[in-house]
């Protein structure tokens, strides 16, 4: 049962993120931190002004009374809010980086990076992967290693080190196996490997 349950999660972190990265060609359907949007994030359609949600301080609008209903149970349900939203992501990435960059298997690979622009694309696609409100507006995974070299070595690392990061921060079992299995469908295309 626990994994089918996490294998749902992961079926919906997914669609999640898909379903973001097909509106985030529309940035008028993310509200921003100043100015609600103007396309609702369900449906695609303008929005009605009168229809809103407040959400980690920005304010949302949606075409239908059930597209904000639809939207507001979809950040309840997701593994992004469960984790503690916003906060508690930017707090894991934080402490994950730390982490990272003192694992000798592969701090390399940041000695030429910005690790300000790191964290905040790291927080950025997490959020989205995880069911945020955000979508990920960065490379895709693929395209984001091309050329490094990466082995299975280097990915175990990583996932080595967010699953200690997330066990320090007091995340349940269960929660880190669901950003496990999320983390685990971006394998090939972090790795180069030939897509399934």
């Amino acid at each position: 049962m626990k994994l089918i349950l996490s294998s749902l999660a992961t079926i919906t972190a997914v669609m999640t993120l898909l379903v973001n990265a097909a509106l985030a060609a529309d940035p008028a359907a993310v509200a921003t931190e100043t100015a609600t949007n103007t396309v609702c994030p369900v449906t695609g359609k303008p929005v009605d002004p009168s229809i809103t949600a407040e959400y980690e301080g920005r304010k949302w609008s949606f075409a239908k009374e059930a597209c904000k209903t639809k939207w507001v149970k979809a950040r309840e349900d997701s593994l992004y809010q469960k984790l503690g939203g916003k906060g508690a992501i930017d707090a894991a990435v934080e402490a994950f980086y730390v982490k990272v960059l003192a694992d000798d298997r592969v701090k390399h690979f940041f000695d030429d990076v910005s690790m300000d622009k790191q964290r905040r694309k790291q927080k950025e696609f997490l959020s989205a992967a995880f069911g945020g409100p955000l979508p990920w507006t960065g490379k895709d995974m693929r395209k984001a290693h091309a050329g490094m070299g990466l082995t299975e070595v280097h990915f175990n690392a990583i996932a080595e080190n967010l699953v200690n990061t997330l066990k320090d921060l007091k995340i349940s079992q269960e929660l880190i196996d669901q950003v496990v299995a999320v983390a685990l469908t971006t394998k090939d295309d972090v790795l180069g490997r030939p897509k399934k």
